[in-house]
């Protein structure tokens, strides 16, 4: 199964697409809490 994932293009393509939202998700939840950190100084 996971070689088969690691040869298959479009695997990889979706893992990559997942990726990118889940850092995107992660970069604006930080940016959201260090924002409100900084408003309550």
């Amino acid at each position: 199964m996971l070689q088969l994932l690691l040869t298959d293009p479009v695997a990889w393509g979706s893992i990559l697409g997942i990726l990118i939202m889940v850092i995107m998700c992660a970069y604006y939840a930080y940016m959201f809490i260090h924002n409100s950190a900084d408003d309550k100084k």
